[in-house]
């Protein structure tokens, strides 16, 4: 079990909880939380943003540092983003889902994720802060050299975001299905994000999590993915 360690400031005020976690426990650990955010709990604006302090340590194409981050609190715009979300979340559950062999953990679990993916969209505005990063400039129809440099000049951080969540006892869940159809135009359009400049890479609930027994997924072996010298 991990280690919560809750400090005080001189003044009394809380600081970050730190699970005291190693660098591979928060690897194997950090999950895309759904069913245990804890809605309820405040979350601290100066926490999240040491946690961005962090992610903004991932690299970065040509040392661009094209990101950035919009943080929404207000509750109007989390319940419009929430709906935006959950449209298209209609139309993403009912498509035919991809079809696995007997045996593949994948398939075996696919109940499951979609029973938690439908409990987050039905309760996003729930979340005490909604993310979405975005980063310079329009990834449509990029050529895959062009795009695999943008995206991974976002993506690591975002990644290092939601590590830094759950060193500090938080969670998040990586959903990009807002972005569907006309979504991502209707969330610029409602945080004055300016659309013909900047991508949105995903909406991100931020909450503490209820308990912190996180455990490494189950993933197919190694063995199946791993290519040494040609496919």
């Amino acid at each position: 079990m991990p280690r919560l360690v809750i400090c005080y400031s001189a003044h009394g005020r809380l600081q970050p909880m730190h699970l005291n976690l190693s660098a591979d426990d928060v690897l194997k650990t950090t999950r895309s939380v759904r069913k245990r955010l804890d809605f309820d709990k405040p979350v601290e604006r100066a926490i999240v943003e040491e946690c961005l302090e962090i992610a903004l340590q991932a690299p970065t194409g040509s040392n661009s540092q094209g990101w950035h981050w919009i943080i929404v609190e207000d509750a109007a715009k989390k319940k419009a983003l929430a709906d935006i979300y959950r449209k298209n979340w209609d139309l993403y559950a009912n498509m035919p889902g991809r079809k696995f062999e007997a045996g593949d953990t994948r398939g075996e679990r696919m109940d499951l994720v979609r029973d938690s993916a439908g409990y987050l969209a039905e309760n996003f505005e729930k979340a005490p802060m909604l993310m979405i990063p975005c980063i310079d400039g329009r990834l449509d129809n990029l050529p895959a050299f062009a795009g695999a440099g943008a995206w991974g000049s976002l993506l690591p951080a975002v990644w290092s975001f939601m590590l830094a969540l759950r060193e500090r006892a938080m969670g998040s869940a990586w959903t990009t299905i807002h972005l569907m159809n006309d979504g991502e135009k209707e969330a610029a359009e409602l945080l004055g994000i300016p659309y013909d400049k900047v991508t949105q890479g995903g909406l991100f609930p931020i909450a503490y999590t209820i308990g912190t027994d996180f455990k490494p997924a189950i993933r197919e072996p190694l063995s199946k993915v791993l290519h040494w010298d040609k496919w």
